[in-house]
């Protein structure tokens, strides 16, 4: 293909009838005042979509539209632009057809892109449109950083060889420290485990190697495996930037540390653990870009989100959300804070660590070593007059009876607690010896959440469930369990072939009604579980689930994984 030619975009969208001389002229009076690109002030004010934009130029151009979301790039292919100039140049090579290379360019108007794209490839072009969005997307997905990471750790492990080293060098404690071998292996480490959306880096060492592995949607996947060696040269570094103890070896140590990547704030939480063959670590990535969600898209049942906004706008008492760690609790409460969140209220949090940044709110970082407690704090907190406190968590008697006292006196206050489901948690907090009366009339609602994996949408396809999965689905839905139809994901670069991108929640709750209060007060938790279970009336976790599998959100052999955390 020869060249593109100069294609002014308001124009090419009226000759297509995609937008009107009015709304042009809006957009760029818009365009003026905030510098923001034409193409992106017309979607963002839903006067024309993007993908409708992507069509309208390979039309005027005469090129092809390819939708990123079912077209799979040729990974070979793609390694002849990196991965730096494909993000600036808004371009990505995806295939080769009759000699040609076919390159997707979220702008072909951009006739500087276009020749410096030539110049690297060095071939000629069979030009593509993409959507930016679609593009970016690919970039992040397709240039996988697993062999990089591997020659890092090989070339950190040459520098250490077998004789003893200079440890400055090694662990960018001189000059040029970005170029050390065990910083530039980290820092790769961490762009690559944002960039795949992963929770958690483990840092394990074996008896003859050195595993590391990524948590991406609540399950574990080896990146990359190393020889042993450099294990304590990555220990000892991720220590020096936590501010931990680099002579201790002998028992576990927490602490954390923030980092900047491609210009996001991330926070890491570090904890160490003496093992047979060295320090584990396992960090948790908090990446501060991350939107707060609005409470009606977090994807409740309409029943569930009905009670929550119901029990959050009452001006006292307590709402506990339950589930084990990872299960997106603290993303339902900061939900909930983001619509109490009011000049009108004094919103104080009590956290370990403080996992988002809200403005109006007063957020306090709990601190062991210096003894500035939950408790201390939440007593603190208390003689500040506020309207609502976040508990991170209810971890012992005192901080569990210091809180309800705070909601007993005209405080909400919003907490976690792990339990396995909603039923069982005011049970759990007698066990931890908080009196009868307070867990009876402090308590508003408990809510108790898992998160299930999301099948692919790309790869997703009809599925003939197995025997024992339509036993277990039996259980649900009776007789009407051969009315649905099932689905899976097959697996696709979209997924890394996993067949699912990104979770949801599930949820059930348990509303402190008369009945329930009565129980609770005569102490016998026989009774309290049957009246408990008579007030949800069969809307639990389990159900909640079945009802992602029914609508083919997720898949049967997800849902039973799930189950086993709560099932009894």
């Amino acid at each position: 293909m020869a060249r593109p030619e100069k294609i002014r975009l308001g124009d090419m969208l009226i000759q297509q009838s995609l937008i009107t001389n009015e709304q042009l002229k809006l957009a760029l009076d818009e365009q003026k005042r905030s510098g923001r690109k034409l193409g992106r002030v017309l979607v963002d004010s839903s006067f024309v979509t993007e993908e409708g934009i992507s069509k309208g130029l390979a039309r005027q151009l005469g090129a092809a539209f390819i939708d990123l979301k079912t077209f799979q790039p040729n990974p070979e292919l793609i390694k002849l632009l990196p991965e730096a100039q494909a993000r600036r140049l808004r371009a990505l090579v995806l295939d080769e057809r009759a000699g040609l290379l076919v390159v997707g360019m979220s702008d072909p108007t951009d006739l500087t892109a276009f020749d410096e794209l030539a110049r690297i490839v060095h071939r000629e072009i069979d030009l593509a449109v993409v959507t930016e969005s679609q593009l970016l997307s690919a970039v992040d997905r397709v240039y996988s950083r697993t062999e990089e990471i591997h020659g890092l750790a090989k070339e950190l492990t040459a520098d250490m060889g077998d004789i003893p080293v200079e440890f400055g060098n090694i662990l960018g404690l001189t000059a040029g420290a970005e170029d050390a071998p065990v910083v530039k292996l980290l820092n790769t480490v961490f762009e690559e485990a944002l960039k795949l959306r992963a929770s958690d880096i483990h840092i394990e060492p074996q008896e003859k190697n050195l595993v590391i592995r990524f948590r991406i949607d609540g399950v574990l996947h080896v990146q990359t495996e190393a020889d042993s060696k450099i294990s304590t040269a990555l220990v000892l570094r991720l220590k020096l930037m936590s501010g931990l103890d680099i002579s201790e070896k002998r028992l576990p140590q927490d602490g954390r540390f923030n980092i900047k990547l491609r210009a996001i704030p991330v926070d890491i939480r570090i904890s160490t653990m003496p093992t047979q063959h060295g320090e584990s670590v396992v960090m948790r990535l908090l990446a501060q870009n991350t939107g707060l969600l609005q409470i009606d898209k977090l994807q409740m049942p309409p029943r569930v989100l009905e009670r929550f906004r119901h029990a959050i706008k009452r001006p006292a008492g307590i709402v506990l959300v339950t589930g084990p760690t990872g299960s997106g609790k603290t993303t339902t409460l900061y939900a909930a804070l983001n619509e109490l969140n009011t000049p009108e209220k004094k919103i104080i949090t009590v956290e370990d660590p403080v996992e988002y940044r809200l403005p109006g709110l007063n957020q306090v970082q709990v601190h062991e070593k210096i003894d500035l407690t939950f408790g201390r704090v939440l007593r603190t907190a208390l003689r500040q007059d506020p309207d609502i406190i976040l508990l991170g968590e209810m971890r012992d008697q005192e901080t569990a009876e210091i809180g309800m006292r705070a909601a007993m006196t005209g405080h909400l206050v919003l907490s976690t607690l792990h339990t396995n489901d909603a039923l069982s948690t005011p049970i759990r907090l007698l066990d931890m010896g908080v009196p009868r009366y307070m867990v009876a009339l402090s308590i508003q609602m408990v809510l108790a959440q898992r998160l299930v994996r999301v099948i692919c949408e790309n790869c997703s396809q009809p599925h003939q469930i197995a025997p024992h999965e339509h036993e277990w689905l039996k259980y649900e839905l009776g007789e009407r369990v051969d009315t649905f139809q099932y689905k899976h994901g097959a697996g696709c670069g979209h997924c890394a072939n996993t067949g699912y991108t990104g979770r949801q929640a599930v949820y059930e709750l348990l509303e402190m009604t008369n009945p329930l209060v009565e129980a609770a007060n005569r102490g016998d938790p026989n009774e309290f579980m049957v009246v408990g279970r008579e007030q949800m009336g069969g809307n639990t976790l389990r159900r909640d689930v079945v009802r992602l599998v029914v609508n083919g959100r997720t898949t049967v052999d997800e849902a039973m994984r799930i189950s086993t955390q709560f099932d009894e």
